[in-house]
């Protein structure tokens, strides 16, 4: 259908400038939206991150207190026991301490305060061994009394309460920092959370409006939808109306053209016969009468009348070719069996005619269609494919007839198959479907040769059945003299 080849090669129409506006916008609020829960993981990561530090700080601070309070503990130890398995922890304690401090100086490098509270605590500690290694020596070298001396008059627990102090203060400032930007990270989350919750309603009120010039786009495509396939229900009903208003004319000029074919062919053989009957005659009468006296103005007249005989034979083949006498008189299968015979003996091929006896219970519409179909396939054969045996069957089916003429001939080209332009097979074709059949070329028997096949059913279009419908054309009377007998057209070389 021609609207629906024009849709199909219509170029495709971009989107509207406000639908591609739509889309850019709810493009844009969900890119941003990712962005910002990028950030927020970001933040989320850090502050993970700070606890996990602050936690890690604390722990290692109260590493350092037991490493300190270890080393006291095991001096105490060795004071009441004098046996150096107690000195263990206070003499590991400064390589202990001293990785405590390298862990502690890298976790609060990014805190000026804490670090300075590191530093106090370093100062403290490092006293806190020195008194330790003090008491040590003095143990060693005056003994026991001496320590005791020593712990009456100095405040050992002064200095262990400052250390502990110094530990609480920096845990607690950690806390208090972790604290404070946790607060900061909840409070930056929550704006965030706000935000997006702000972009998705945007996005979704974009993409409900979007949905609706979606949804009004596809009614609208509906309707002209609609609108379109009843324009092509129209334009399928006025060209099927003209296609059976062609069909119906081109029926009428067939049946015309064949009744012209009759009255002519009749015409010819009863006026010009007769003419030519009696120009014959009067010839043959004059011969007789000069014969003796006008020897060379016989030979003459002989000669005339010679040309008359060959004027008669030419009148009769166009007698036959315009309209075959056999096929008023006789029948289709006689007038296809006497075709037949001709066509092989004229063109020299082996033509063999399978017929049926109940064709010719074909009505007139049928029987001319079937003999001019099998007429303009053996004139095709004849002058193009080159072959050397033919084979004409034409069987009675239940619902028509059936017609085939396969040759061994170097068969029809591919080209003239997908799409002939050939005068005759057009007209072999036109023929069929306007009785209502089917008509196909094709390639013979293992691609040998061609193969015409068609098929006439027993009700034409027009209703006419078999055994109906007349051209209304009488049967060409005998003639006497030049004209006197006749025979089927010798047109096989000449294809129509």
């Amino acid at each position: 259908m021609y609207f629906s080849t024009t849709l199909a090669t219509r170029p495709v129409r971009s989107l509207p400038l406000h639908k591609s506006l739509l889309c850019l916008v709810c493009v844009v609020l969900l890119v941003v939206n990712g962005v910002f829960l990028l950030r927020n993981l970001d933040d989320l990561r850090a502050a993970n991150a700070l606890q996990a530090r602050t936690a890690q700080v604390s722990d290692e601070l109260q590493h350092l207190n037991l490493i300190v309070t270890d080393a006291e503990t095991s001096l105490r130890g060795y004071f009441l026991s004098n046996d150096e398995v107690y000195l263990g922890p206070l003499r590991g304690a400064p390589q202990q301490i001293n990785a405590q401090f390298r862990s502690l100086d890298a976790l609060l490098a990014d805190n000026p305060s804490q670090a300075k509270n590191l530093a106090q605590l370093q100062t403290l500690i490092q006293r806190k061994l020195a008194l330790l290694h003090e008491s040590l020596d003095v143990f060693r070298q005056g003994g026991l009394a001496d320590i005791v001396a020593i712990a009456a008059v100095a405040d050992d627990r002064a200095q262990m309460d400052e250390i502990r102090l110094q530990v609480v203060i920096m845990t607690r400032e950690q806390n208090e920092l972790l604290k404070s930007r946790t607060a900061g990270f909840y409070q930056q989350y929550r704006h965030a959370a706000l935000f997006g919750v702000g972009i998705n309603v945007a996005a979704i009120i974009v993409l409900l409006l979007f949905y609706k010039l979606i949804q009004r786009s596809f009614v609208a495509r509906l309707y002209a939808e609609h609108a379109l396939q009843q324009t092509n229900d129209g334009l399928e009903h006025i060209v099927a109306e003209r296609t059976a208003q062609l069909a119906v004319l081109s029926r009428h000029l067939i049946r015309v053209s064949e009744e012209e074919k009759s009255r002519l062919a009749r015409e010819l053989h009863d006026e010009m016969g007769a003419n030519l009957t009696a120009i014959g005659i009067d010839l043959a009468t004059v011969i007789e009468r000069l014969r003796a006296s006008e020897p060379e103005l016989t030979d003459k007249l002989g000669r005339a009348r010679r040309t008359l005989v060959d004027t008669v034979q030419l009148k009769r083949r166009i007698i036959e070719n315009l309209r075959p006498s056999l096929l008023d008189n006789m029948g289709l299968s006689a007038a296809l069996q006497s075709y037949c015979a001709d066509y092989g003996r004229v063109t020299s091929l082996d033509c063999d005619a399978l017929i049926d006896a109940e064709v010719d219970e074909a009505g007139p519409t049928q029987a001319i269609a079937l003999f001019r179909i099998t007429q303009e396939a053996l004139n095709n054969i004849a002058k193009y494919a080159k072959a050397r045996n033919v084979i004409v069957n034409l069987t009675r089916e239940p619902s028509g007839w059936g017609l085939e003429i396969t040759d061994d001939g170097i068969g029809i080209p591919q080209s003239m198959l997908a799409g002939t332009k050939s005068h005759g097979l057009l007209g072999m074709r036109e023929r069929a479907l306007l009785l209502g059949g089917t008509l196909v070329v094709e390639r013979g028997v293992n691609g040998v040769g061609t193969c015409v096949r068609a098929w006439i059913p027993t009700v034409a279009p027009d209703g006419n059945a078999v055994g109906e419908g007349s051209y209304s054309t009488p049967a060409l009377m005998q003639t006497t003299g030049p004209d006197k007998q006749e025979s089927l057209p010798q047109r096989a070389a000449n294809p129509g």
